[in-house]
């Protein structure tokens, strides 16, 4: 795989959802949950996404279990809590796994392309965040801890 338009996901209603529909624009990658620290993260990531989008960006949210079952819910649970909570605007995908032997492909190759602190490939917790560019190539990987609006001026960059 050379880039992120050579996977294919499942949306939280098991539709095939090829990433080429991305193709051309800046897209912010995330591992999400719901009952997570970082789970307020939403509101930034979806303001992000309402502010830029118009201009050729989006986030994909990949909901995750692996961390401490903190997205313990089916996804019509998931998407409830993200429309209601948090009226999220962006797609969420089906949830995944993104570390281990049965890691979604996608994750396997962002972690190759983007490794985190000290070259480590797996993912520490979730609200990873993957910033991928227009040729769909990663261009940089953020930890949990860094808010949405922290990275704004990279995707602005990215944008153009």
């Amino acid at each position: 795989m050379s880039n992120i338009y050579d996977f294919t996901v499942r949306d939280l209603h098991e539709r095939d959802v090829p990433l080429d529909r991305f193709r051309g624009e800046v897209l912010l990658i995330v591992n999400t949950a719901s009952h997570c620290g970082f789970t307020p993260q939403y509101k930034g990531l979806n303001q992000l996404h309402k502010d830029l989008s118009p201009r050729g960006f989006s986030v994909l949210a990949f909901p995750c279990n692996q961390f401490g079952e903190q997205e313990p819910g089916s996804a019509e649970v998931i998407e409830r809590f993200c429309q209601q909570i948090y009226d999220i605007r962006f797609p969420i995908f089906a949830k995944i796994e993104v570390n281990g032997s049965e890691a979604h492909p996608l994750y396997k190759w962002l972690t190759h392309e983007a490794r985190g602190v000290l070259g480590t490939a797996s993912i520490k917790w979730n609200f990873t965040k993957f910033l991928v560019d227009r040729e769909g190539k990663v261009m940089r990987r953020f930890g949990s801890i860094t808010k949405p609006h922290k990275i704004r001026p990279k995707i602005e960059k990215l944008l153009g």
